[in-house]
């Protein structure tokens, strides 16, 4: 217990601080009918829930997420519980922080297909949405604006944390609440090195490394054409360079790595341990470490779905789904 204090931390049961974007009521309730608002799309389908679904584990399930024109994107959705902690947001962490996160599918092509402007005159085509954007952004001239959209939605996601885990109430002195089993699994994921990249409040996030330190993996797990953080960077070292991926509720979201083409939790541990410790962990082992992981499914958040606004003359209308 004590050498895991060491590396983890529990998850605070009350919603963090976000940097230059206050956290309140009225940007929560905003961000929450944002987050659930298809008509963010330019076809009034895509949601940020499609691809980030609350009663999934926050993720979608998919190896990678279908989008605009059924297009299928490059790499498995993260997860959105708990997002708040990373160090950045996307496997290759091009935003900064959620809000930077929360404009970026919105504008891609291949996700939601819409542009800042569209998304405004969306908005302000509907009274309720101006009259809460008013009180949540109170003293703004305009506060209807595409920046604001994605504070709110910040400020939500801020809230979709899982405290209580089997493993925190471990962290906080509670011995008994993990089988001999999970501690010894514990104990191999310290040991064997997993906790070099994987630490912190979420078990990962906190900073990038390259996939296959040992061994690079095969293509179908490790695409080649995907060079991860260096098409953020451009810098040769990044090449194949990933944000580590958190693992609070990895239990929940199958499937597993940014090409999402392993489905089976043992299977991602047996990967890691050849790729990245450079080890073929023995069958038992690879049990125990799966043990331990299933104990860091924490509360999830309760949130109950909100009444959208009905849309009115001055709405844009939806653009076509077609197949590309």
């Amino acid at each position: 217990m004590e050498e895991a204090k060491g590396y983890f931390e529990p998850i605070p049961s009350v919603v963090p601080a976000v940097k230059d974007n206050a956290v309140t009521h009225e940007k929560v309730e905003l961000g929450k009918m944002l987050f659930f608002e298809p008509r963010l799309s330019s076809s009034h389908l895509i949601s940020c829930n499609t691809c980030h679904n609350l009663g999934m584990g926050g993720d979608d399930n998919l190896e990678t997420s279908i989008g605009h024109g059924w297009a299928k994107g490059p790499r498995n959705a993260p997860t959105v519980l708990n997002a708040v902690f990373n160090v950045a947001q996307f496997w290759d962490g091009r935003a900064d922080d959620l809000k930077a996160q929360a404009k970026g599918p919105i504008q891609a092509g291949v996700e939601m297909n819409n542009q800042p402007h569209a998304v405004e005159v969306t908005l302000r085509s509907m009274p309720e949405y101006v009259e809460r954007f008013t009180r949540a952004f109170p003293g703004e001239d305009k506060p209807v604006t595409f920046d604001n959209m994605a504070k709110a939605i910040e400020a939500f996601e801020a809230t979709l944390i899982t405290p209580a885990s089997r493993f925190d109430q471990y962290l906080e002195g509670n011995a008994n609440v993990l089988t001999a089993d999970e501690k010894k699994g514990l104990k191999l994921f310290m040991d064997k090195g997993c906790a070099g990249c994987h630490a912190g409040v979420n078990i990962g996030g906190e900073g990038y490394f390259p996939f296959g330190v040992m061994e690079k993996p095969g293509a179908e797990i490790l695409p080649p054409n995907d060079l991860g953080r260096f098409q953020v960077t451009q810098t040769a070292d990044d090449s194949y360079v990933f944000r580590a991926g958190p693992l609070r509720n990895i239990a929940l979201t199958a499937p597993y790595f940014h090409s999402g083409i392993v489905w089976n939790l043992r299977q991602a541990v047996a990967v890691m341990g050849e790729s990245q410790l450079g080890e073929k962990l023995s069958e038992e082992e690879v049990d125990l470490i799966t043990a331990f992981l299933h104990t860091l499914t924490g509360e999830q958040p309760r949130v109950e779905y909100p009444i959208l606004p009905v849309s009115t003359p001055e709405t844009p209308l939806p653009q076509e789904m077609v197949a590309k």
